[in-house]
């Protein structure tokens, strides 16, 4: 037992020596929502600390002096204890924080702020440091960015579905209502949304030979929609946790009761983040196929690699490639973290789920999707090019013509880099959705 005089020398032990994180620093944006939600999951008043713990925190928030973090060194059971415990570190007035260059001290940011460091009492240093705050917080952002990713999915596909001239019959609402998966349904509504009844691209082709289209074109309601339904599925999972405690031990004032658990561990966020991570994988995998065939003469019927003057000109030639390498170092991110555990802390702690892990996984899956859509759009945007003065219908129309404003026909070669890095800001500021909403309205997910 420790004596009540060493009480608050204990918090501060603990939060020093459980600061050993290391690598690269988490984000300021990701760093504020985990802050965020650590003091969320104190205010629910089951982790035996001050209300002025959470209000601190809150200070730090409404201040903008946030914790840098480092990334590296949770398992994820007991919750984030490393990371949280660099974040209580700036609590106290000790570590470093980012300022406008980088790496500020935290006395000099707290005198600064006029911050009063925080002078912790008996169970607060725990309480700080024992939650699943930065896995959750990590992984709620990267879901945010998954639900845009799943629409620009949709909206990229219809693109190429237009360029490559195939058929909008694998649509028909008569098909999602025999296999009534919600994601299913909500991906062939939005494919028909897009794409409309009709085009003049689309009329050019009603009396060619082909019979089917290629998976990635015909099963886009299968792949788009078992995404969709693994977003929602995880958003779930994760808005329980962002409004749970998960302290241990956890305090019941009422009942008089403090009671030992395990709701530390992060294996419910780490199962949901490896879902996702497989499931963002698998969407844009199909998304790569469907650049293969937009930069192939023999599925096409275009120019090889979309170049208006092959030989001279590359094309998008290592556009697919980027988009092929980026597709397999997903295959490889979204093997599961959770599958794996160690035992530490002199085997008391002998099952872990490394749900940190799996958050940082996700956020570079989820990076790298972005990439591979915006390469499709881009790829996508040059063939319509390709095909005038036939041109496409409705929704695809006026994105080609947002798209044609910033990433005009390429002609020659260029920097295709630069290109890419337009389209993800098209992505990011809304920009793209909102010329779908102005058109058709709003798309499911």
């Amino acid at each position: 037992r420790i004596s009540q005089q060493d009480i608050v020398k204990l918090q501060q032990n603990l939060i020093r020596s459980h600061s050993s994180g290391v690598g690269d620093p988490f984000s300021k944006n990701e760093t504020r929502a985990i802050m965020f939600l650590r003091a969320n999951a104190l205010a629910r008043g089951h982790s035996g600390c001050r209300v002025k713990v959470v209000e601190k925190i809150l200070e730090f928030l409404n201040k903008d002096v946030i914790p840098r973090v480092p990334q590296q060194g949770s398992v994820g059971a007991s919750g984030d204890l490393a990371p949280l415990s660099h974040l209580a570190l700036a609590l106290i007035g000790e570590g470093e924080v980012w300022g406008e260059g980088g790496a500020v001290d935290t006395p000099i940011s707290l005198q600064h702020a006029q911050i009063e460091p925080l002078e912790l009492q008996a169970k607060e240093g725990l309480s700080l440091i024992n939650g699943c705050q930065v896995m959750t917080a990590v992984g709620l952002l990267s879901a945010y960015e998954a639900r845009r990713l799943a629409w620009m999915a949709d909206l990229a596909g219809a693109m190429s579905l237009e360029s490559l001239r195939g058929t909008r019959s694998a649509f028909d609402p008569l098909i999602a209502a025999t296999r009534p998966h919600p994601g299913e349904a909500k991906t062939a509504r939005n494919m028909l949304k897009i794409l409309g009844e009709t085009s003049p691209i689309a009329d050019s082709h009603v009396d060619c030979n082909r019979v089917q289209d290629a998976y990635s074109l015909r099963c886009m309601p299968a792949v788009h929609g078992a995404a969709k339904d693994a977003l929602r599925s995880v958003i779930h999972t994760l808005e329980i946790e962002a409004n749970s405690s998960t302290d241990n031990p956890l305090v019941f004032a009422d009942e008089d009761k403090v009671l030992s658990c395990g709701n530390f561990h992060g294996e419910p966020v780490a199962f949901a983040l490896d879902y996702l991570g497989i499931a963002m994988s698998a969407m844009v995998s199909m998304s790569e196929c469907r650049i293969e065939k937009l930069i192939n003469p023999a599925m096409s019927q275009l120019p090889a690699f979309l170049a208006p003057e092959g030989g001279l000109n590359s094309g998008m030639m290592i556009v697919q490639v980027a988009a092929a390498s980026l597709v397999s170092e997903n295959k490889i991110l979204a093997h599961p973290a959770s599958v794996d555990s160690i035992p530490t802390s002199a085997d008391k702690e002998d099952h872990v789920s490394m749900g940190t892990i799996a958050a940082r996984k996700l956020s570079k899956i989820v990076r790298n999707a972005e990439n591979v859509v915006a390469m499709e759009m881009l790829c996508a945007n040059q063939a319509l090019g390709l095909l005038k003065p036939i041109e496409p219908a409705g929704v695809v129309l006026s994105v080609h013509q947002v798209l044609d404003k910033t990433v005009p026909f390429a002609q020659e070669d260029r920097v295709f880099a630069k290109d890419i890095e337009e389209i993800k800001r098209l992505i990011r500021t809304n920009t793209l959705i909102d010329t779908v909403k102005n058109t058709v309205g709003d798309l499911e997910w």
